[in-house]
């Protein structure tokens, strides 16, 4: 996972990039970068660290022009650390452009052979890259059905090229001097978004990304779909219109990963995971005796409200979230999450004291969130803790952008129901079940992605 934001015929583009990565601050924080230009050059910030922190005034300052891109990685693939920060800037045969990536590559270790193989040098260890180099090498192509703007002629049939060798997931945004081209792959794994303001157009991850620069929501990239932006306006093109590949929006974005109050793949996040809750609530009716429920913060608050509304339960915040410790389950190490969750939650203990207490969580991946959660409550007064999760089990890997790597890592691929719930320390279990989820989300299994869940891989992969 990682956060995208695009800004084209923007008076001060980098600034508006800037707060619009900042919206974006929870798909990623490890690093943060910018690429703008003027129409003559390009200018580069990239660093370690949270927007804020990563990029300061003097950066901004020396960001020119009036079209940008922009990144915050959360690392799935490469190296963590700075060495991969984007955007990518590349001087190629093709022409000087910079490139941003969200999402994860399948066929990266067999292009990246190939591409080796063929003289291309290797600055980074990201999947990231492949792009560059497959449109540096590109012979060109377009399909017969695809009529090219005059200004597109030159760059695009390189682009597409490159596209239809790359398996897996991505949502892309390559600035050049003169254009803002904008790219989602045909599963539609990650979320690609169009804002407007009068002239000034706008990309991101996720729609809450506009508000803060008075962008409006226009819609979002349809799989498949590429977009071109220059001083003639915005046109699309769908370069794999005849392809068959299925729909395979990433269900781990409602779960986890988006904003609430983002507009994503056609639904509010905020109504699924209320959605969610109520699902949940649904399947434990007669199987739970609690007095509370009560949220794991933040990500566990919506399907809460659904679960307590559903269930007639009371929610009361029993757990209160220190807000300057970032998210944990994206930190890059198991010992720097096991330190953000002491550091990030604290019980309240008039709400837990002597009561029976349901706690609700997004998803339980590897269980050491949730082992130490079930501990603090039960130190702080809790008679029962009994966990509840808004999603099933998590039981397979991901291979399109989520830090879920390897099969060993996963507590439901390793334990059964009542082995979790006794390494968990709790004193009941139940997950959503998958049917419940989908009946959560519009369009049914046939527009998402459930793999982390079911083992159905929408593309070939190996699993690990």
């Amino acid at each position: 996972m990682c956060g995208i934001f695009g800004a084209f015929n923007v008076e001060n583009a980098p600034l508006y990039t800037y707060w619009g990565l900042y919206t974006l601050q929870h798909r990623g924080q490890e690093s943060a970068g910018i690429c703008s230009t003027d129409g003559e050059r390009f200018y580069l910030v990239k660093k370690q660290g949270l927007v804020l922190e990563a990029i300061k005034k003097e950066d901004l300052e020396k960001l020119k022009g009036n079209a940008a891109i922009g990144h915050v990685r959360y690392s799935t693939a490469g190296d963590i650390g700075g060495t991969n920060a984007q955007p990518i800037l590349a001087e190629t045969s093709k022409g000087t452009f910079a490139l941003v990536h969200n999402g994860n590559l399948t066929n990266y270790g067999d292009l990246r052979e190939e591409l080796t193989g063929k003289g291309s040098k290797f600055k980074y260890t990201s999947d990231s890259e492949v792009f560059v180099h497959l449109i540096d090498h590109s012979e060109g192509w377009v399909p017969e059905s695809i009529q090219l703007h005059p200004n597109d002629k030159e760059f695009l049939p390189h682009l597409f090229d490159a596209l239809r060798r790359v398996d897996g997931a991505y949502s892309i945004l390559i600035l050049t001097k003169d254009r803002l081209i904008a790219a989602r792959d045909p599963h539609g794994f990650r979320p690609l978004q169009i804002g407007r303001h009068l002239d000034s157009w706008f990309f991101a991850s996720e729609s809450v990304a506009f508000d803060i620069v008075g962008a409006q929501f226009k819609r979002e990239l349809q799989p498949g779909e590429v977009v071109v932006v220059d001083r003639d306006g915005l046109r699309s093109y769908f370069p794999f219109r005849d392809n068959s590949a299925r729909r395979a929006a990433c269900i781990f974005e409602f779960i986890y990963f988006a904003r609430p109050d983002s507009y994503i793949f056609g639904d509010w996040v905020y109504e699924v995971r209320k959605r969610l809750g109520r699902e949940l609530a649904k399947e434990v009716k007669g199987k739970l005796n609690v007095d509370v429920v009560v949220p794991v913060p933040d990500s566990g608050i919506v399907p809460t409200l659904g679960f307590s509304e559903e269930s007639g339960i009371p929610m009361e915040l029993g757990l209160i979230r220190n807000h300057y410790v970032g998210r944990s389950f994206i930190e890059p190490t198991q010992e720097l999450r096991d330190l953000k969750v002491l550091m990030k939650l604290s019980p309240v203990k008039p709400v837990l004291k002597g009561k029976k207490v349901a706690i609700i969580d997004d998803s339980l991946v590897r269980g050491t969130t949730s082992r130490r959660i079930v501990k603090m409550l039960k130190k702080a007064g809790a008679k029962e803790v009994h966990v509840l999760i808004a999603s099933p089990p998590v039981k397979f890997p991901c291979f399109y952008g989520i830090d879920i790597p390897t099969r060993e890592e996963l507590i439901a691929n390793q334990l059964d129901l009542d082995g979790i719930r006794e390494h968990i320390g709790a004193d009941g279990l139940y997950y959503l079940s998958v049917e419940g989820m989908l009946k959560a989300v519009k369009g049914g299994k046939e527009h998402y992605c459930t793999a982390c869940f079911t083992g159905d891989y929408p593309t070939p992969v190996k699993l690990k």
